[in-house]
């Protein structure tokens, strides 16, 4: 390597709620002389990241825009809501938007499920950050509807959380610019994917060799047959003095000897 050279790495981002240790555990297993760096990034910001070049690839919440970002969707998370421990609400395995009808629902601007029209009321003024609405709702203020892992990143002691049905739900997807999808982006795509170390990466396999001809063996694995003496591949009779030809009407062997003139009388 020369001077000018610069050392290989490879720059991931990803949105809170993203925990992206495993698969950055298996690239450190495959490639140890290439360096991962993670780039946290607020799930806004995070396609204006990949698109300027701050990082390489990244785990993004869908819907991003696929013009010049290409995506491969993972998962999708459950829904919940952020309760207090001493709400009613925790007498219940799960809850429906119905079910809030009645309650104060803080939507943050950072809001990542993209609402059409939120469950609940809401609040007098919508909180700046998911953080500042788990305040909120240790404080008594009103409810958090958030994706699981938001409301897991943001726990607290005096908080709980319920499943909520029938709500929108967000996706977690790998992206990266479709332009500069390198050999190391390829390579973390397979490791996201579960491939192993030694696969093909998608290329097509090698086409199978076409076989040889098989010879017509009669018995398989065999010497090819042949006709038995006196008997032809039809198995019909064979040369001349054969026993076993077909009779003629009259009762003569078929291609035998012929029979003599008779006399004439005198």
């Amino acid at each position: 390597m020369t001077g000018s050279e610069v050392p290989p790495s490879f720059r991931l981002a990803y949105v809170p709620g993203v925990t992206p240790t495993k698969w950055v555990r298996i690239w450190n297993e495959r490639l140890p002389g290439v360096p991962l760096s993670l780039v946290g990034v607020p799930a806004a910001e995070a396609a204006g990241l990949l698109r300027d070049g701050g990082a390489d690839a990244g785990f993004v919440r869908l819907p991003v825009d696929r013009t010049d970002l290409s995506a491969i969707p993972l998962y999708t998370e459950t829904t919940v809501v952020v309760i207090p421990k001493d709400h009613a609400a925790t007498a219940v395995e799960e809850m429906s938007a119905e079910d809030l009808a009645d309650e104060i629902v803080l939507h943050p601007l950072d809001d990542t499920l993209g609402w059409e029209h939120p469950p609940g009321r809401p609040a007098f003024e919508r909180p700046a950050t998911t953080a500042d609405a788990v305040e909120l709702v240790a404080a008594g203020v009103g409810l958090l509807v958030v994706p699981q892992s938001l409301a897991r990143l943001h726990h607290r002691k005096d908080l709980t959380y319920r499943p909520l049905a029938g709500v929108v739900e967000s996706r977690i997807a790998l992206s990266w610019p479709e332009e500069r999808t390198t050999d190391l982006v390829e390579e973390f795509i397979g490791i996201v994917r579960g491939r192993t170390v030694n696969s093909t990466r998608g290329r097509p396999p090698t086409p199978p060799q076409p076989k040889g001809k098989a010879k017509d063996t009669g018995k398989k694995g065999g010497a090819p047959r042949k006709p038995a003496a006196g008997r032809t591949s039809r198995g019909g009779s064979g040369g001349s003095g054969g026993s076993g030809g077909a009779k003629n009407p009259r009762g003569g062997a078929k291609g035998g000897a012929s029979r003599g003139k008779p006399r004439r009388r005198p």
